[in-house]
């Protein structure tokens, strides 16, 4: 088989291709549009059926590179780049040039057969979009917010503004109107400060709408676990972009960070916390662990058990964590067959990819 590095940039790609044992065959600079994917496919056809292309995962430079080689029927793997520090130093050309790195990107893709495999875009990546959209609206509306309780201050220090409050209509309209008894520049930067309070907020409750109908039309089961709610529940789907490219719920604990890592040697086993992995899906399950303890559901008795045994609350909680992933995980499986086999379909297993 020969493997395909691609080092992807915002006006160019390199390809640098390898045989089996890594050894350097042929390389190839096309510009990054239509037409260099279209010479860069034509010149992949030349090793053959058997390609495998393995691209530094920077999906932002290289998404519409990735969907014309999927299209075309290539297998696309994604190469994390800390995977690449270990085949660029054991290369023989020292230094970092882009043939450099599309050849430690094909000599990692050697290296780790499990990598994981890219796919054509679904609904999750509309997820993913939505959520993050929202997510920098409400980041917008909070500094425009403190701004405007400033402003506020200064113009009434007596006027009360409920905790949060810049979120509801009835908030706004009594901070209209009282700003209308006053005159001047602070009074005219204040309402339009609230204007922008007022549309953001609208915006983001629609967005928070449309989230919810997708997370119900795609995973519904996501909402059925207790403490997961829409936000939640979005926030895995679009960052998980597909659970059945996990080979296991270990390799999904892995990817989002509830997986210890390993530190010991002798006989003594230990584990440490995983600061990497994807940290908005550990995140959401941070969330989801800590409702469950606060509000006394499944959760709660597992965490309860946990401390009771020596653990620190600290230690019961990222327990917690790892066990929620692997329920995410086998209900997002559950979701995708129940897509891929409508009830009436003949019933097969989902493959499970590397």
């Amino acid at each position: 088989m020969t493997v395909i590095g691609v080092d992807g940039h915002k006006r160019n790609h390199t390809l640098v291709a390898v045989d089996e044992l890594g050894r350097h065959q042929d390389e190839l600079m096309v510009a990054a549009t239509a037409a260099g994917h279209s010479r860069a496919l034509q010149w992949i056809v030349r090793f053959g059926p058997h390609v495998l292309v393995a691209v530094e995962d920077c999906r932002h430079l290289t998404r519409r590179f990735e969907a014309d080689l999927l299209t075309a029927g290539h297998q696309v793997v994604r190469v994390h780049t800390r995977l690449m520090a270990g085949a660029r130093r054991s290369a023989r050309e020292r230094g970092m040039s882009d043939p450099i790195d599309a050849e430690a990107v094909a000599r990692a893709a050697l290296r780790e057969p499990d990598l994981p495999r890219a796919a054509l875009d679904g609904p999750a990546r509309e997820v993913k979009l939505l959520a993050d959209y929202r997510s920098q609206l409400v980041q917008q509306r909070t500094k425009v917010t403190n701004r405007l309780l400033w402003f506020l201050h200064e113009l009434d220090p007596e006027l009360g503004v409920p905790a949060r409050g810049l979120k509801r209509n009835w908030v706004f309209d009594a901070i209209e109107l009282a700003l209308s008894e006053h005159t001047g520049t602070v009074a005219d930067i204040a309402t339009d400060l609230l204007d922008d309070c007022r549309r953001l907020t609208a915006r983001i409750n629609e967005l928070h709408r449309k989230l919810r109908e997708l997370v119900r039309e795609l995973a519904p089961g996501l909402l059925d676990i207790p403490g997961c709610g829409v936000l939640s529940a979005a926030a895995i789907l679009g960052e998980t972009a597909g659970a059945s490219r996990f080979r296991s719920k270990d390799a999904f604990a892995r990817f989002n960070g509830t997986a210890p890592i390993p530190v010991w040697s002798s006989n003594k086993i230990r584990v440490r916390l995983n600061r990497g992995g994807n940290r908005r899906i550990n995140h959401a399950l941070h969330m989801i662990a800590i409702t469950q303890i606060g509000r006394g559901h499944a959760g709660a008795e597992y965490y309860a058990k946990q401390v009771a045994a020596g653990k620190t609350p600290k230690e019961a909680r990222r327990l917690l964590r790892r066990r929620l992933s692997d329920r995410v995980f086998k209900t997002l499986i559950a979701e995708e067959q129940r897509h891929t086999h409508p009830v009436g379909a003949p019933n097969k297993a989902l493959p499970l990819a590397a």
